[in-house]
């Protein structure tokens, strides 16, 4: 027997639970079907969680040791347990999970946990965790089944020696030596996160800077930092071969260089997870990268069919997908939906972290001229010397009428920082908010008076000139 919804979302990630939720609150009656065990989706069992965990020790520990000054020089043992470094994550796992089962229980949405596969477009079959199956017919249906690691052919991947996003987690022994390939986010957050823990890491990528979707200010200061630490980063290079040998990794990197290493992390991309929904029964086309193209509200080429989170490709960042998931349940159901898509920050968790949200320096010149730009290094800031956070920037983009356009900051604390900036963008203030407003002193958060000290001078000259 078929039971008729208006919502079914596949997925329990962050996207599909926000797009749940909202459904729910909505009135609507709401199916969530998560095919593991537990709400979270990649983002809690093998993602954001668990590396964030691993990140909060590695930074505890590495800033331990820098704000010392050498008082405190210390180095983790050689046979180091990485699970010993995660110790907290288990407790962190089960809360979160059990906070996002709370939400959609309150908000009306019913739970089941197994595989949707499509039988038309808006009916569907779940293949239940048990054995059984459930059809249901839905007004709409929501995908956000998320992605998995790349597995590239030219790599191969044993999850011993060289392994992925996913098996990088699972190591017993922190390694001596690493080669992460790739430059993109899971890349440099790991590549970050080891090198502080005393890993000789070098990072290999074709582009010839790592997170080159960036402004080229943060892309850099993340490379100084990095390399600060003792990492390598080698761009514009394609390795030409990986062979595990033994109990090592040998990377040839072109040119005649090759890499020995103790393992090696692919971080090459991810893939949107849809095998086994049977998109071709839906009609929902994939494109050539393997993923589901959609527009600005995440309507797929199927009428009443979303996608939304790392499914529909970059910048498959949870923040964004919370964002999605919210845009597409509100737009299936005519609800007003506010522009807000200048105002989404980006958090990099890097070592030190790195946020931006609204327009790069480059993108501000091109779309509206000429624009004022301020810095303010943290080693500027009192906060910044006391804690020893000194090796961090915080720069603001401004509009020749005042407007803040975007900003960028690389630094411990950027992903907390960046949210001042929002709610300045939301609310359309201009840069003078920051000057006739009082900041706690000393705050790293002091960096945009200093920066919006920057923009009022140059516009005091411009004036003048």
């Amino acid at each position: 027997m078929s039971k008729d919804i208006d919502f079914l979302v596949i997925g329990g990630g962050p996207s599909g639970h926000r797009a749940a939720i909202q459904a729910g609150k909505a009135g609507k009656s709401v199916l969530l079907v998560e095919q593991g065990p537990s709400l979270g989706g990649e983002c809690v069992s093998r993602g954001t969680i668990p590396s964030k965990t691993l990140r909060e020790t590695a930074s505890y520990l590495a800033g331990l040791r820098d704000r010392s000054e050498g008082v405190l020089d210390f180095q983790l043992a050689s046979d180091m347990k990485v699970a010993s470094l995660m110790r907290r994550l288990k407790n962190v796992r089960e809360n979160h999970e059990s906070y996002m089962g709370r939400q959609v229980d309150r908000n009306g949405v019913e739970r089941l946990h197994g595989r949707a596969t499509f039988l038309n477009p808006h009916k569907l079959e779940i293949h239940l965790r048990d054995g059984g199956r459930k059809k249901v017919s839905a007004k709409h249906v929501v995908i956000a089944t998320g992605s998995r690691p790349r597995d590239p052919e030219n790599v191969p991947i044993d999850h011993e020696l060289v392994l992925d996003s996913d098996s990088i987690l699972s190591l017993i022994y922190l390694p001596r030596t690493l080669a992460v390939l790739g430059g993109g986010v899971i890349a440099s957050e790991f590549a970050s996160i080891f090198a502080a823990l005393g890993v000789e890491v070098t990072m290999i990528d074709r582009r010839a800077r790592p997170l080159d979707f960036l402004d080229p200010e943060l892309s850099g200061e993340f490379v100084r930092t990095f390399e600060a630490k003792g990492g390598r980063f080698i761009g514009s290079a394609a390795f030409e071969s990986i062979r595990a040998d033994g109990y090592e990794v040998k990377v040839n990197v072109g040119g005649g260089e090759v890499l020995t290493v103790d393992k090696c992390l692919c971080a090459l991309g991810r893939v949107a997870n849809v095998d086994g929904l049977n998109l071709e029964a839906a009609g929902v086309e994939l494109d050539k990268r393997g993923i589901i193209p959609v527009d600005e509200f995440g309507r797929t080429n199927t009428p009443g069919i979303y996608a939304v989170g790392d499914v529909v490709g970059p910048p498959a960042l949870a923040a964004t997908a919370i964002m999605q998931g919210r845009i597409a349940v509100r737009h299936a159901l005519d609800l007003p939906i506010d522009d807000i898509s200048d105002q989404v920050p980006i958090g990099i968790y890097t070592i030190p972290e790195i946020a931006s949200i609204g327009l790069a320096e480059e993108e501000a010149r091109e779309r509206h001229g000429d624009i004022f730009v301020g810095r303010a290094t943290f080693g500027e800031i009192a906060r910044g010397q006391i804690s020893g956070n000194v090796n961090g920037l915080l720069k603001i983009i401004v509009a020749p009428d005042g407007k803040l356009l975007g900003t960028q900051i690389a630094g411990e604390g950027a992903t907390e920082l960046i949210h001042v900036a929002q709610m300045a963008m939301y609310a359309r203030l201009t840069v003078d908010a920051f000057l006739q407003n009082v900041f706690n002193f000393p705050t790293l958060a002091e960096a945009y008076r200093v920066a919006a000290l920057s923009v009022s001078s140059q516009i005091v000259q411009r004036k003048a000139a």
